[in-house]
């Protein structure tokens, strides 16, 4: 399957565990195409529609025309084979923005 960063597909995130976001939902991928190329995962954060616009760890995009947030606090790695129909892809805008969200939360603090 060929996935590219950026690419809004539905995906089966069941099973989980305790507070992870479940069920068949939106998810956006985050790892690097170099990756999605050579392996049989991908990095990926979740969509919600349920909004909390004063989260931090939250972006708030319009996705399928409808408006959604990016869980980037439920980061994870999932089998491609997770992956169903491709929805949408992300804006540059709104690209830019959540790799600035996952730097600040993931990326080198003091």
């Amino acid at each position: 399957m060929k996935v590219q960063r950026y690419e809004v597909y539905f995906a089966d995130l069941n099973p989980t565990q305790g507070s992870e976001i479940r069920k068949v939902r939106p998810v956006v991928v985050v790892s690097q195409n170099a990756m999605n190329n050579h392996l049989e995962t991908v990095v990926i954060c979740p969509l919600t529609s349920s909004l909390h616009p004063t989260w931090r760890s939250r972006q708030q995009v319009s996705c399928a025309g409808k408006a959604a947030e990016i869980a980037v606090d439920q980061i994870r790695t999932i089998s491609k084979t997770r992956l169903r129909q491709k929805l949408d892809i992300l804006s540059k805008t709104d690209a830019s923005q959540l790799r600035r969200l996952i730097s600040e939360m993931y990326g080198e603090g003091s």
